[in-house]
């Protein structure tokens, strides 16, 4: 699929390859350091400087794991909107709402035109990319789930909103190319809420993402995929980055019945439960995506975000998946090594 759009950036790739949606647990020094910062027991640079060693503490972890593409681990985010909302000119911190669980935000409120007033998430790329010689992903919050989980008291309308963000981010997407960022992964997971805004979502892609030479990502998790599919293909991006374990691989008949055309990244582990799947389930969830989508366009990594899980439940689950990609890549390898013989 767009193998040759990643070739032409100077990324080879295995079969299959790995990589994770984004965010990472803490380490308990982390938790320890944030809630000593909120209390104002240790300056920010101390902080920082622990967010670091989480974020090469991860960087390492993935490395030697083997997983292909690498991403930060959010070791400096909070919640996925309000990091965004924080670091852009035109919102105001709002009160506690829940997320998920037992999981709260501060839901932003949009009091004034926004802008985006310089890089946000680039120099926790460059050091993370700094480490390692494999790619890191760049990773952002798209303009459509900013907008639907933030307060809108600045625009006539949410699509308003949703364009003006859109644009704002698109700077940092040029900011992370103008790095060295090649892979940029835009989260969306507000996108298969409201099916009928859809069309607001895909023309707020196009404006942060049309014309720019990066292999851009887009992650969907939850909602009722059936409203939106095969619609959503319409997103100009490479590859969507899809929940699938969670949900029973349920999305592969909506496949069947509609050809899915984009690169994949496909959910072998369900990050919602401490369960840590065997390797043999894992490569059955790969064996049957196989069976639907052809094998070059696929990736494998977790459903979600691994944040909600412990360390060690985190490192589990990523070694289960690299360890699937690699019985099926050498598998693949066999089958064309007998078929030229």
């Amino acid at each position: 699929m767009s193998r040759e759009k990643l070739q032409t950036l100077g990324i080879d790739l295995p079969l299959f390859p790995t990589t994770s949606v984004g965010s990472f647990p803490k380490p308990d020094y982390l938790v320890k350091a944030r809630s000593e910062f909120a209390k104002g027991s240790i300056s920010r640079e101390e902080l920082r400087r622990t967010e670091r060693r989480a974020t090469e503490f991860w960087i390492r972890q993935q490395e030697d794991l083997g997983v292909d593409v690498l991403v930060d681990g959010e070791m400096y985010r909070g919640d996925m909107v309000a990091y965004f909302a924080e670091h852009m000119a035109g919102f105001e911190e709002g009160g506690l709402v829940r997320s998920y669980g037992n999981r709260y935000y501060h839901k932003p409120i949009i009091t004034s035109e926004v802008k985006w007033q310089k890089p946000i998430t680039v120099e926790w790329w460059k050091y993370a990319q700094g480490l390692t010689r494999r790619p890191v992903k760049g990773m952002l919050t798209g303009a459509y789930t900013v907008m639907d989980w933030s307060f809108n008291e600045a625009y006539p309308d949410r699509r308003g909103a949703c364009l003006a963000l859109a644009r704002e981010i698109r700077k940092e997407v040029e900011a992370l190319i103008q790095a060295g960022g090649k892979v940029i992964q835009i989260d969306e997971p507000a996108v298969s809420v409201r099916p009928e805004e859809l069309p607001v979502a895909i023309e707020a892609m196009h404006i942060t993402t049309d014309g720019l030479p990066a292999y851009f990502i887009t992650h969907i998790c939850y909602g009722a995929f059936e409203h939106i599919y095969p619609r959503m293909l319409e997103f100009p991006v490479d590859n969507f980055d899809l929940e699938m374990s969670n949900s029973g691989l349920d999305m592969l008949e909506l496949f069947r019945k509609h050809p899915y055309t984009k690169d994949i990244s496909f959910g072998v582990v369900d990050v919602h439960n401490h369960v840590v799947e065997a390797e043999l389930i894992v490569e059955e969830r790969l064996r049957q995506a196989l069976a639907v989508l052809p094998r070059e366009s696929l990736w494998v990594d977790p459903d979600c975000g691994l944040k909600t899980r412990s360390v060690e439940e985190a490192t589990r689950k990523m070694k289960v998946l690299v360890d699937a990609a690699r019985t099926l890549r050498n598998e693949a390898k066999g089958s064309h090594a007998a078929r030229a013989e």
